[in-house]
């Protein structure tokens, strides 16, 4: 597949030129604005050594204009962000479905043994990883047998700063020895599994986490970003990263730093990707794994959409997964 470089100069960049005619053709010091889409996905130029076959397109406009739906048009056609990340997540998708089938498989086979042998399956991911561990429990379409190990010290909140803001949990994800004293508020047990989230893969939390129910004999799934992990130095005292601790390592397909778009005028990439893959990578395991246990004929309880006034029969079979939730956690806190 053939890549193109999409120029966008912003309507701020092109007042600015209106203002400043002498200035017009003078390059700036930083020129930032291209969206890279080698084999179909946008990627900063410093990345391009990262991937095996880079294919660009090189078309590039003299400066697109604004037309009457708001679009950007250019000499080589309609160019816009929005269609710029969308086409960039689409192509993430594609790549994921062609290379990620085998080790997610693998991981529903953990799962579906696991939740067959009335055991748990515990997903952990601290920070915007955490979203993922939600996507699979509690959500419509969920079933029991999985268990959102969610730390609330560990998560992103809507503060940035003050009371529960970011600092804290951007200090406690490197701190040695916590993630053990989350795991030992639980007692496991030998038909457990577990998935650990985290596009970076390295911050010492989250190995740890890996590391800690390796010990206790639980099968470990870690879902990452492989080029951020294996480009990542190590983060743990043990030179170890997630990727090392991993019974099977599902691959989020991001790039580096997560960001797939760049901006003219912007110094960081912007279209994080991360939450498309990773909520896409946790419902094809839900899916799997639901096809599996109906294979050993093990039927999963559902969580229904209970948003149906007057329908009892929602609310009869939310009534029978409340019960095999609480039935699935009988041995959680033994």
């Amino acid at each position: 597949m053939e890549g193109r470089t999409v120029r966008i100069r912003t309507g701020a960049a092109r007042r600015r030129a209106a203002d400043h005619p002498d200035r017009a053709g003078r390059p700036r010091p930083r020129q930032r604005h291209a969206c890279r889409t080698p084999a179909g996905v946008p990627i900063q130029r410093h990345l391009r050594q990262d991937l095996e076959q880079p294919r660009h397109f090189r078309g590039h406009s003299a400066g697109p204009e604004r037309i009457g739906d708001g679009r950007l048009q250019s000499g080589s056609g309609l160019v816009a962000a929005a269609e710029s990340y969308f086409d960039a997540t689409m192509a993430l998708l594609t790549q994921l479905r062609a290379t990620q089938m085998d080790p997610i498989r693998r991981a529903a086979e953990i799962c579906a043994r696991s939740i067959a042998a009335k055991g748990l399956v515990f997903l952990f991911g601290n920070g915007h990883s955490r979203m993922m561990c939600e996507e699979m429990t509690p959500r419509q379409g969920c079933f029991a047998g999985f268990f959102a190990l969610v730390e609330l010290a560990l998560s992103n909140h809507a503060n940035i700063v003050g009371a529960n803001g970011l600092r804290a949990p951007l200090h406690l994800e490197k701190v040695e020895g916590y993630a053990e004293e989350i795991l030992k508020g639980f007692h496991f047990g030998r038909d457990d599994a577990f998935i650990v989230i985290s596009t970076s893969g390295i911050r010492p939390v989250i190995v740890e986490m890996a590391m800690g129910a390796r010990r206790r004999g639980l099968p470990v799934i870690a879902i990452l970003s492989r080029r951020h992990c294996e480009q990542s130095p190590a983060a743990h005292s043990s030179g170890k990263k997630l990727v090392d601790v991993a019974d099977v390592v599902i691959d989020n397909q991001c790039p580096p730093g997560d960001c797939v778009l760049e901006l003219d005028g912007l110094e960081w990439r912007t279209g994080p990707v991360s939450t498309v893959t990773g909520a896409m990578i946790i419902n094809m395991l839900r899916c799997e794994t639901a096809e599996l246990l109906l294979a050993r004929g093990v039927t999963p309880v559902l969580l229904p959409s209970h948003q149906f006034i007057g329908d009892t029969s929602a609310e009869q079979q939310l009534e029978r997964f409340y019960e095999a939730y609480r039935r699935s956690l009988a041995h959680l806190y033994e």
